[in-house]
């Protein structure tokens, strides 16, 4: 769930307000106590501009909660736009100029929605669903893009003992062929986290920006959802299956009774 987008919006003037990225990382953070303590292992992933905020939360999260965490996932992360969806640098020096006088103004930065997935039918479903409204306010945009570039200069990085256990555990999973979201960043970003033992990179050859996170479920739901009308972020064929399985391994990998032990 994130404020501004999804079914947080009752209207349309809340399409897009993010807030300033202390109110987003405090979303983060009030969401997460209302799962803690749990008797469960507690990992926490995001997409696109939300799989960058798992990274800035992992960095830079309230040291109570981050301890109660037992692994990060980014999918797509945001650090860098792709050169095919990167707005022109006049662009957005003239939006921060702008956001300074009105940061709610809403602006609708439509992506071309063949560059989402390689299944032209997704696509279209996604063009239909309103939930998908592509808003922004200039203060959301912003700081989007900040986050982004907090990343991608690596000025922020996960410690490596900030997660359950006195450990951080990364997942990071990136499309090679992804027009939205630039898959060199990640693939760079990861190998600067050189304080984690446990990080990891799936990437995934030619595969775009959407991927469907059918997560955790029994077989026979999965085959359900891989068919429904509900599937509206997703590759083609079997490889949303692999990317679920492959999310759905590492996690099980990781939610043994002995991870849960803090270091004395």
């Amino acid at each position: 769930m994130h404020r501004g987008w999804g079914r947080s919006v009752h209207h349309k003037h809340e399409r897009g307000l993010t807030g300033p990225t202390t109110r987003v990382l405090a979303d983060i953070t009030s969401m997460l106590k209302t799962l803690l303590p749990t008797p469960v292992p507690l990992f926490l992933m995001g997409h696109s501009m939300g799989g960058a905020e798992i990274l800035h939360y992992a960095s830079t999260g309230p040291s109570d909660v981050l301890s109660q965490i037992r692994g990060f996932i980014a999918s797509a992360p945001l650090i860098s736009l792709h050169s095919d969806t990167r707005p022109f640098k006049a662009t957005v020096y003239a939006g921060r100029l702008a956001g300074r006088v009105l940061p709610r103004f809403q602006l609708v930065q439509k992506l071309d929605s063949k560059w989402l997935s390689r299944d032209a039918e997704q696509n279209k479903l996604w063009e239909q669903d309103e939930l998908c409204h592509d808003t922004g306010t200039l203060e959301g945009l912003a700081g989007m893009l900040d986050r982004g570039l907090q990343l991608e200069s690596f000025k922020v990085l996960p410690k490596g003992n900030a997660g359950e256990g006195g450990k951080t555990r990364l997942l990071a999973l990136h499309g090679t062929g992804d027009h939205v979201n630039a898959y060199e960043a990640t693939k760079a970003y990861v190998e600067r986290c050189t304080e984690l033992s446990d990080k990891e990179l799936k990437s995934y050859d030619g595969w775009y920006h959407n991927s469907e996170f059918l997560l955790l479920l029994p077989p026979f739901l999965r085959k359900v959802m891989l068919y429904s009308p509900f599937t509206v972020h997703a590759e083609p064929g079997d490889d949303k299956l692999l990317f679920a399985n492959h999310v759905t391994e590492w996690i099980l990998q990781r939610s043994g009774p002995e991870d849960s032990k803090s270091k004395l």
